[in-house]
């Protein structure tokens, strides 16, 4: 017998990870990283590269390259995620005019940009042009009569089927990952799952050029969302450009968190709240280094929005709004009201579009999802036209329902009976009676709320970018416009009462209708989504009405409030679990008093746990073993009969340590032994070369007693990321926990299917 060491020669044997190959450290698809692996290896490449930097000039260099590498990476996000936007936004505008007419003087403007150059616009017929003709003007020379109001309609449903169709279809060819809003996915990618291809080149292409069809094509969604999804295909494809990001999935996730700050900060405007978005709705893990690039990537993102100016407002947005009057203590009770309102909507409207989308999973309407979105198209467009308020994009509408009415204003909400007396300056204008047009607004308003209400639960979740954010808005604006013009009204015709008797006196401004929409629009969004500081912020920097922040959160604590009585779900959450995503939220707790032995596999019955010994199994032998189990990882033994852990090698590196080994290592065959340890076995002479596989393990694996409860385990899981625990009893291995299982266990105490969680 003979020690190995001496068969092959003084440095002979291969430690593969002295030597990296290819592949090592990654992840399969549909599997979860090991955020603590991720963590010390790139602490140790931080420390090899600050002791080279100590070298030569150049490694200092090069140090420094690495460590402004990540602000780099903010900069291109930002600049292509706000240039997206921006085109997006252009583009948008453009296709939902060309659903009622097009621009004779260049067919690429859309209705606004084509009147702005035209002498023949008056201030009354603000919206008329000779350049701009509807599809009736255009077609049949007449634009009044059934024969001209007919025509239009059925362009607009023609032009709406068909950017839905073809939105549709690029996805359902091109790019599957494009559907949907993208937030729930990107929450569980973020929490350490891998799905591959989710933020690709394709789907970041496919998903610009959907959106502006299926928001352009009239359907009751928004942009908003899937921004958000936009913004994080960039930081992908950025991440890729840096081996600091590309081969190491911890640090990748950290700028996926920036870009989802990003995403918001684009989609509504909104820097901070971008910022706080992604801190309180997306991010798993947020270090303090995070934030501020997070800070920096959403501050370029918006700079790149601002200067392409998309609303030609010189504002990031199309809500901006300007109220001149204060909120009085008296109005925080309707605020409180909207909030309930909004609670109640989230609640109702979660469970309908879950039990909607479970049935389309499990029925045949799963298998034919253009028919779907034609079908919901073509509904949506028949019922929308007829109401201008239905008619118009949801941006639109929501704008016109923020919006104080001016002497300037041509909108029908702003048709009250003028005193003709009245001397007052133009943006002081008192509180006056209803005209015929607020009656008619009134009675539209209601019809488009219902209509809202009940199309956005078939829409959401459709094989196209769907967004929730306006949508949702929308319903709550409605609602709020309707409340305001009620108090407004109300305080009108007795401003005697001792409620507004102090702060309403006759000839007074004292009601705001479009506050109750912006508070309304904040109660929807926050029922359904469950955020509240974040919300708060992205709706002040959205309107800009900074001292209507105790309205909006007395408005965002009730709404979450109520739709917490109903269900701890947001409607994100309720699709990861819809889709049984491997997703730990941060906000369930676990009160049941179990043990982790009562968790873990195997479990009594069972066959005892697949383990590999710290020598004496052959290549032969792992490889059997590998291919005869689909686990992702073994424990490593000092022997089966003392069963004394040594540590944990993952499944992927060790079919890639024997592959390459076959492959470079002259000597390795079948019959070849493997061993854990520095120090080679002593083998019979005429032995085959033996394979080092020491540095493939974890020597240091995260473990715990048997008698460890299950709380401290779960949240051990959640607050480390791991994706597996081994449970030992005095340094004795007795099963492992995966966090699957850990999932499969809090399902099943909270009455649910545990074998929902599909994913490894």
């Amino acid at each position: 017998v003979v020690h190995a060491g001496a068969m092959s020669g003084p440095g002979n044997l291969m430690d593969f990870l002295d030597e990296p190959f290819p592949d090592v450290g990654t992840y399969e698809d549909f599997h979860t990283i090991d955020w603590l692996r991720e963590k010390s290896r790139d602490t140790d490449r931080h420390r090899k590269i600050t002791s080279r930097s100590r070298e030569s000039v150049w490694e200092f260099v090069k140090s420094l390259l690495d460590a402004w590498s990540g602000w780099a990476v903010m900069l291109l996000i930002g600049l292509l995620a706000g240039t997206l936007a921006g085109v997006i936004d252009l583009a948008v505008d453009w296709m939902t005019d060309l659903k009622e007419g097009v621009c004779l003087s260049a067919f690429w403007y859309s209705h606004e940009q084509c009147c702005w150059t035209s002498n023949e616009t008056t201030f009354e017929d603000r919206d008329r042009c000779p350049q701009w003709q509807t599809w009736s003007e255009l077609l049949v020379n007449r634009s009044e009569g059934a024969s001209a109001y007919v025509l239009n309609y059925l362009m607009y449903i023609l032009w709406a089927l068909l950017f839905a169709f073809l939105a549709v279809s690029l996805v359902r060819v091109f790019a599957p990952y494009a559907c949907g809003s993208g937030i729930p996915e990107i929450k569980t990618i973020l929490s350490g799952f891998i799905i591959r291809g989710y933020l690709g080149k394709w789907t970041l292409l496919i998903k610009t050029v959907t959106l502006v069809l299926v928001v352009s094509s009239g359907l009751s969604l928004g942009k908003e969302g899937p921004l958000v999804h936009v913004a994080c295909c960039c930081g992908n494809l950025f991440s890729g450009l840096f081996s600091k990001y590309s081969r190491n999935e911890g640090k990748r996730r950290e700028v996926l968190s920036a870009a989802a700050a990003a995403g918001v900060s684009v989609a509504f405007g909104a820097p901070i709240g971008g910022v706080l978005f992604s801190l309180e709705e997306v991010s798993y893990y947020f270090p303090l280094k995070t934030l501020w690039r997070s800070f920096f990537a959403a501050l370029v993102a918006a700079f790149t929005l601002r200067s392409i100016n998309p609303f030609g407002n010189s504002r990031l947005v199309l809500f901006y709004v300007e109220y001149h009057t204060p909120w009085y203590m008296a109005e925080l009770l309707p605020f409180i009201l909207l909030g309930v309102f909004g609670g109640l909507w989230g609640a109702l409207f979660i469970r309908g579009n879950i039990a909607w989308c479970r049935r389309r999973k499990t029925t045949r309407l799963g298998r034919y999802p253009v028919l779907e979105v034609l079908a919901v198209t073509a509904v949506t467009a028949v019922a929308a036209y007829p109401n201008p308020y239905t008619r118009r994009s949801t941006s639109e509408l929501i704008s016109e329902l923020f919006n104080d009415c001016g002497a300037l204003a041509s909108s029908q909400l702003c048709d009250y009976v003028s005193d003709p007396n009245m001397t007052r300056p133009l943006d002081d204008i008192p509180d006056r009676p209803a005209g015929r047009g607020v009656y008619t607004a009134m009675w539209q308003l209601a019809l488009a709320l219902v209509f809202k209400v009940v199309i956005t639960v078939f829409t959401f979740g459709m094989k196209i970018p769907s967004g929730l954010f306006i949508p949702s808005m929308a319903v709550g604006a409605m609602a709020g416009r309707m409340v305001g013009v009620g108090v407004e009204q109300l305080a009108y015709h007795h401003h005697d009462w001792i409620v507004f008797r102090n702060w309403c006196r006759p000839g007074a401004d004292c009601v705001t209708p479009g506050l109750y929409a912006m508070v309304g629009a904040a109660a929807c969004l926050g029922g359904v989504t469950r955020m509240t500081v974040s919300l708060v912020v992205i709706m002040f920097e959205l309107t800009g009405g900074l001292e209507y922040i105790v309205p909006l959160m007395a408005a965002a604590v009730t709404s979450k409030w109520v739709a917490d009585a109903f269900g701890k779900e947001g409607i994100y959450e309720a699709h990861i679990h819809l889709n049984g995503y491997p997703f730990l939220d941060v906000k369930d707790e676990f009160t049941h008093r179990t043990l982790a032995t009562d968790v873990m596999r195997p479990r009594r019955g069972e066959p005892p746990l697949s383990v590999l010994t710290q020598d004496g199994m052959t290549v032969e032998d792992v490889e059997a073993l590998i291919k005869d189990t689909d686990y992702n990882g073994f424990p490593v033994v000092v022997s089966r009969d003392s069963e004394r852990l040594i540590g944990f090698a993952q499944r992927r590196e060790l079919i890639l340590a024997i592959k390459n080994a076959r492959q470079r290592q002259d000597g390795v065959v079948s019959s070849s032994v493997t061993y854990f340890t520095e120090e080679p076995p002593e083998l019979p002479a005429n032995s085959p070369q033996p394979l080092k596989l020491r540095r493939i393990v974890n020597l240091s694996p995260f473990t715990v007693t048997d008698h460890t409860p299950m709380e401290t385990v779960v949240d051990i899981f959640r607050k480390l990321g791991l994706r597996q625990c081994l449970v030992t009893r005095s340094g004795r291995l007795l099963g492992i926990i995966t966090k699957k299982d850990v999932l499969r266990h809090m399902a099943q105490m909270a009455n649910q299917d545990p074998e929902s969680i599909m994913f490894n």
